[in-house]
């Protein structure tokens, strides 16, 4: 397969109303217009959809190596359209054998902050993105592995232009990438000042981790010059050096587990389960305002943002409360998901007055519980959707944890802080955190890839965002404008952010929904205004064709054929 990188940066307008991208055949919608071009001419050559999710990733971790990339990890839906069977792939980040409950506590027993806490050495867990995206590849893949990564090596060697949003990114956090002698050589220049938007960036060392996996797939992350790479960033890191070893890189596995599904109206909604917290929560909002009549509501309205609000804060204090990594804890996935329990919820939700802090519920099946944790975090997030001529799907939410990481290179690329997901307190008020730190284990995340089915069971949507636990209120948003407001995809991302995360309702600033500001606080909510960076992407099948829709908060584009 010959690839031929774009000559031109296309970033989607972020001002006025856009139509929906569309095609007859295929799509992709991805973080970066060169990302969405290397999946789409692997579509273009016969691929399958998984086959242009292991290209598109190669290069995100090239051009938008501060939210994801080979050092993290990932989800990944996948649906096959002739088996009629849909998988949901783990590849999120575990914790070192050494790894305590300690971890992120000081001597005198208080959390660290969490900047102290996520950069450096100490909070980067083993990655897990390439490993599940080979376990997909062999189990749906239709071209050869190697293949796929020869967009990202020319890219890598040739050099692509720096985006504004990674010239922005790296300004922001110039102090910090300066700490490190490796993020330092390769996102400032030799004054110190940081790279500029339009700079020709090259990442020759990326390039040959590139085809070192290429060629030995995820066992050059397990053994090897560019697993002994790792495990030296991580434990030579100039401070806060990790625990993270040679055979914790070699004892990784991707997990394929069931989708979390549940119905909504007379749609299948099915997402990603425990570690992730996306699936249930979004499960769960949906289930809630499923007892109200969303559709006759304006989606602009402080009815619509009232019922968001509750139906999500509701939501959080259940995730907080239950979710954790079902391998190391017991969560009660189908009590949480009952469709008697979640009737008995929404009976908690009035119509015309909030209600700021809701206690978790009691779901059926569910063993005794400990204390909760509202820890809200994973913001260096992508999401991809795609979508095969032969109706195979791919929802991927992948990601480093914060943006840029952990702030630490090794075979360049960047290193996650995952590990800043647990709970900081094993404990609280005496009673065990679910969601705490322990040896090989999967902090708790809230990435939502999503698909929905339609009553015949055909696939209908592909949707998933970045945002941190702001990722469920963007998804469940989106379905709703989707499925019964009707509005197409790239109308359904435009619309003005209202969500929670748990919390105070969050306003998108410089938006209709600033202005529902008064009328949501005379019901009693506490509202908060700014801006805010969901990067939705969502494709959208119908029996007039394939629509799809990209964030303009973001880069993403959506291409097609």
């Amino acid at each position: 397969m010959r690839w031929v990188p774009l000559v031109l940066l296309l970033i989607v307008s972020a001002a006025g109303a856009r139509e929906p991208a569309t095609a007859a055949r295929h799509m992709v919608a991805a973080a970066h217009p060169l990302a969405a071009e290397a999946g789409r001419e692997v579509l273009r050559h016969g691929g399958a959809a998984i086959d242009a999710a292991v290209a598109v990733q190669a290069v995100l971790g090239l051009v938008e190596p501060q939210s994801s990339g080979i050092g993290g990890g990932a989800f990944i839906l996948h649906w096959d359209a002739a088996a009629r069977s849909l998988v949901a792939w783990d590849g999120r980040e575990t914790a070192p054998s050494a790894a305590t409950p300690d971890l992120f506590l000081r001597p005198d027993g208080t959390p660290m902050p969490f900047l102290e806490a996520a950069h450096g050495g100490r909070a980067v867990g083993v990655p897990g993105a390439i490993a599940a995206l080979e376990a997909a590849h062999r189990a749906h893949g239709q071209l050869p592995w190697a293949e796929l990564f020869a967009p990202a090596i020319t890219l890598a060697g040739q050099g692509f232009a720096v985006s504004p949003r990674l010239a922005a990114a790296i300004a922001a956090d110039r102090e910090r990438l300066a700490r490190d002698p490796a993020t330092r050589a390769y996102f400032l220049l030799p004054d110190g000042a940081p790279l500029p938007e339009g700079h020709m960036l090259r990442n020759p060392a990326y390039a040959a981790t590139l085809h070192a996996i290429a060629v030995r797939g995820a066992a050059a992350l397990r053994d090897g010059p560019v697993a002994e790479a790792i495990v030296a960033a991580v434990r030579g890191a100039d401070w806060n050096p990790g625990r993270l070893t040679a055979s914790d890189l070699a004892a990784y596995r991707t997990v394929p587990r069931d989708p979390v599904c549940v119905p909504y109206r007379a749609w299948r909604v099915c997402g990603m389960g425990p570690p992730s917290s996306g699936g249930i929560a979004v499960g769960q909002i949906l289930g809630l305002i499923a007892h109200t009549d969303m559709v006759s509501l304006d989606p602009r309205s402080p009815d619509a943002a009232h019922w968001l609000a509750e139906a999500g804060r509701l939501a959080f204090a259940d995730r907080n409360l239950y979710v954790a990594d079902a391998d190391k804890a017991r969560v009660p996935v189908r009590g949480l998901l009952d469709p008697a329990y979640l009737t008995a919820r929404a009976q908690l939700i009035d119509r015309d007055r909030a209600n700021p802090a809701p206690k978790p519920g009691n779901p059926p099946w569910r063993e005794a519980t400990g204390a909760p944790d509202a820890a809200l975090r994973d913001t260096g997030t992508s999401h991809v959707s795609i979508l095969d001529a032969a109706g195979n799907a791919v929802a991927m939410t992948t990601t480093i944890e914060a943006g840029f990481g952990a702030r630490i290179m090794a075979a360049g690329f960047l290193l996650n802080n995952q590990l800043t997901d647990f709970s900081f307190r094993p404990e609280i008020d005496g009673r065990p955190v679910a969601n705490r730190v322990e040896p090989g284990k999967r902090p708790r995340s809230s990435m939502a890839p999503t698909m929905v089915f339609d009553p015949q069971g055909e696939l209908r949507v592909i949707l998933g965002s970045p945002g941190g636990a702001l990722i469920i209120g963007y998804v469940a948003q989106t379905l709703v404008a989707i499925l019964d407001w009707a509005m197409d995809p790239q109308a359904a991302i435009d619309l003005p952010r209202v969500l929670t995360a748990g919390g105070p309702v969050l306003l998108e600033d410089d938006t209709e929904a600033a202005g529902l500001k008064s009328a949501l606080e005379a019901r009693g909510h506490t509202v908060t205004v700014r801006p805010t960076v969901s990067g939705l992407h969502a494709i959208v099948v119908t029996a007039r064709g394939i629509t799809g829709g990209a964030d303009r908060r973001r880069e993403g584009v959506v291409l097609g054929d």
